[in-house]
């Protein structure tokens, strides 16, 4: 009996919602205080994804087929970071103009 494809959808709504589950439980384990936003903002996007599928309205926001769009991503990337304890990356300088060189014309 041949298998039909996969079910692409259901496959991302699968990790989406694993990886939500995992970044709540790496955080408690580890003790780590989670802020409010922070909180509200992986329960919400859980239940959108439980719900519809995805946690996003507009198809610009993600690629098709993906259940999370792409800021929610680096969200959800930037908590489960926090949970295990990685350091924050460094942030990054402004531009500033040079210093004009000194002439005596």
């Amino acid at each position: 009996m041949k298998r039909g494809p996969p079910d692409r959808k259901a496959q991302a709504k699968r990790a989406a919602l694993n990886a939500l589950k995992r970044a709540r439980r790496q955080a408690d384990r580890a003790g780590v205080k989670l802020s409010d936003w922070e909180g509200e903002f992986l329960g919400s996007v859980e239940e959108r994804v439980k719900t519809y599928g995805r946690a996003f309205g507009d198809p610009e926001k993600g690629a098709p087929g993906e259940a999370l769009s792409a800021m929610q991503a680096v969200k959800l990337k930037e908590i489960a970071a926090k949970a295990k304890g990685e350091k924050k990356e460094l942030a990054r300088k402004p531009f500033r103009r040079r210093a004009k060189p000194y002439s005596e014309d």
